[in-house]
């Protein structure tokens, strides 16, 4: 055998025995005993074959298994998991649906469901945009100023649903600027007035919208750059075509004063006959040939000064205006009203009015309604004043989704800001956190929520977000 090989054996043999004596102390130190778990089948036969004078046997009793002990841990017990439960979803005894009405003044149908099988006592308000008032109402409903409003902008209706039963009202409003969408959000409250049944919203946009003016492009000599284009070529080819008629005319009289002069004239001034010339016989001369004058320089013609002004000038003025016009379409072209969304911001912010769903990175928020005032809520510990926002959240992702009450915010008129007043909002809940609960994915959520500010002026604006670094949506509710 080659000694390479008796090595590896040898080798082998010495591991598998480290492995053996390594083994050994896990071992049981004494191996279970086997014994029956059950008593054997034949005990009752031997039972009742036994006189009725002697008792019977007990039972064995099963010996009870030794553990093997392994060396190895127990392992933990599993913990509870402590991620909450998503908001669970529940059909609400009353639902609202509403339409808009294919009228030429801004109108809208609504419809209240009580789907259960017992009446219902509810309130139904209608919000209204700003500037408008409601010209007709049926239903017994009325055109009230909320408190804390300056003008009248709900309509209230105070209504016992029977069992299962529908219940239609119709609104018209007047005062909205002719060709401008009209969205009146309405919600079906409880009896407190806090707790929103179910909200649904509309936006009136007219029968008959009249077509937007095609815009055309203007004419190609109307367009600013193409004038200064024009203009600058055209002073550079006026300045070209002056240039050269006043170089011809400088160059016209020196030509006719330069000139080859005869024999006879060049001996009469003194300069010697040129070899091979042709001035006549005088100029048919020597036998040695004599070197020829040197021509005299001419003088370098420049252009005038006033050609290159001008021409200057014409490019100056192109370039001004072209750079002129440039930022002024630039500047016409920036949104003022759009918030900042670069940097750490996730997503692009949004803003619109009450009713209408606004969508960010993971929710689409919708303002139904916004009041302040006393009455349905309890006074603030703190002195001030409570408003309530009637709130949709739907998550619009594939996961549950959390959010935090100290990221909503209400922007006050001098540009103060006050986050949701959690315990308040808890009160108006009934006691349940609704932000420690997650929301789950595609699911909705109608909730309010409380602001508790100070002074007389309400917000003007809400802040709504999923995240810290999510760039949210505002809402105008003034």
């Amino acid at each position: 055998m080659p000694a390479s090989r008796r090595h590896h054996r040898t080798l082998a043999v010495f591991v598998n025995c480290l492995g053996i004596m390594a083994a050994v102390p896990a071992l049981p130190l004494t191996a279970p005993r086997a014994e029956a778990a059950t008593p054997p089948p034949a005990a009752p036969a031997a039972a009742q074959a036994a006189p009725a004078g002697q008792a019977a046997a007990p039972p064995a009793v099963a010996a009870r298994a030794t553990p093997i002990p392994t060396g190895m841990p127990a392992a933990p017990p599993a913990m509870p998991t402590t991620k909450p439960a998503p908001i669970q979803l529940t059909t609400p005894p009353v639902t609202v649906a509403v339409a808009a009405a294919g009228t030429p003044a801004p109108g809208y149908r609504i419809q209240v469901r009580n789907g259960g099988p017992t009446p219902v006592e509810t309130t139904v308000r209608q919000e209204l945009p700003a500037g408008s008032r409601a010209t007709a109402v049926t239903g017994g409903g009325r055109a009230i100023r909320p408190i804390g409003s300056a003008a009248v902008n709900e309509v209230t209706w105070r209504l016992r649903l029977p069992a299962r039963s529908t219940t239609t009202l119709n609104t018209a409003l007047s005062g909205v600027a002719q060709g401008r969408p009209v969205t009146a959000p309405t919600c079906a409250y409880g009896t407190d007035g806090t707790r929103p049944y179910d909200c649904a919203t509309a936006t009136w946009t007219g029968p008959a919208t009249v077509p937007a003016a095609k815009v055309t492009a203007a004419p190609a000599w109307r367009r600013p750059p193409v004038l200064l284009a024009a203009l600058a070529a055209l002073l550079v080819v006026t300045g070209g075509v002056l240039w050269w008629v006043w170089r011809r005319r400088r160059s016209g009289p020196a030509r006719a004063a330069i000139g080859t002069p005869s024999g006879t004239t060049r001996l009469a001034a003194g300069v010697p006959p040129v070899a091979g010339g042709t001035g006549g016989p005088a100029d048919r001369g020597t036998v040695y040939p004599r070197p020829a004058m040197p021509a005299v320089a001419g003088r370098r013609r420049r252009p005038p000064i006033w050609a290159v002004v001008g021409v200057a000038a014409a490019v100056l003025a192109g370039v001004v205006g072209a750079a002129a016009w440039t930022a002024t379409q630039r500047v016409a072209a920036m949104d003022t009203t759009k918030q900042p969304t670069s940097g750490a911001w996730v997503g692009n912010s949004v803003t619109g009015p009450v009713g209408v769903p606004l969508r960010e990175n993971a929710f689409e928020f919708t303002v139904y309604r916004m009041a302040c005032g006393g009455g349905t809520l309890p006074a603030s510990p703190s002195g001030g004043r409570q408003c309530l926002a009637t709130v949709g959240v739907r998550n619009v992702t594939s996961g549950e989704q959390t959010w935090h009450g100290q990221l909503q915010r209400a922007y006050l008129p001098g540009g103060n800001w006050v986050a949701t007043d959690e315990s308040a909002t808890r009160v108006a809940n009934l006691g349940r956190d609704v932000f420690a609960q997650p929301v789950a994915a595609g699911s909705r959520v109608l909730l309010p929520l409380v602001f508790t500010v100070h002074g007389d002026d309400p917000p003007k604006q809400l802040e709504l977000r999923s995240g810290v670094f999510s760039a949210g949506v505002r809402v105008d509710v003034r």
